[in-house]
């Protein structure tokens, strides 16, 4: 039996954010077979990592996919970047745990904290080798949504970021 299309929820061409995965675009919708059953599927391109995922439409929401976010969260995010770093005084191993999943909730608020507490001045000592890879990651997380919500690029969108965090030090 084949499956009822359902309204959909983004169309081709549409920027989308997939929490472990960051800011994609819609390439296609497409129907594929599994089994007797036809499953609706989002084919959702991530340029950077060169990367297709294919989410199924009836579980999209449920996957975390969602909208870019707003205007407004995208300032959330950049007001929390100008907001002091709260490093907790635990093992790192643990704390690499917390930053990883803020990154990959998706939200650019959680993802901006994880920027701002792991952003080192020229007069602060040197990040070691995973604290500079997740903090190139949230980096790179938050500056892809950022140039897409404002159609900027995302060497612009990083530049942006790091002003700011400067400018807060």
């Amino acid at each position: 039996m084949a499956a009822m299309a359902q309204t959909l929820e983004y169309t081709v061409g549409d920027y989308v954010v997939y929490p472990a995965h960051g800011v994609g675009r819609i390439t296609s919708i497409e129907m594929h077979a599994l089994g007797e059953q036809q499953v609706e599927l989002y084919a959702i391109n991530f340029e950077k990592e060169r990367m297709t995922l294919k989410v199924p439409v009836l579980k999209a929401k449920r996957s975390g996919l969602r909208k870019l976010s707003s205007r407004d969260r995208i300032k959330a995010a950049m007001d929390t970047l100008r907001g002091p770093s709260r490093i907790r005084r635990t093992m790192w191993s643990r704390r690499a745990q917390e930053y990883e999943a803020k990154i990959n909730s998706g939200d650019p608020v959680s993802i901006a904290e994880v920027v701002r507490d792991l952003h080192r001045g020229s007069d602060q000592p040197e990040q070691s080798y995973s604290e500079r890879q997740i903090y190139q990651a949230a980096l790179e997380r938050l500056s892809r949504e950022l140039a897409a919500v404002e159609s900027i690029d995302e060497r612009r969108a990083a530049e942006r970021v790091e002003q700011v965090l400067c400018r807060a030090a």
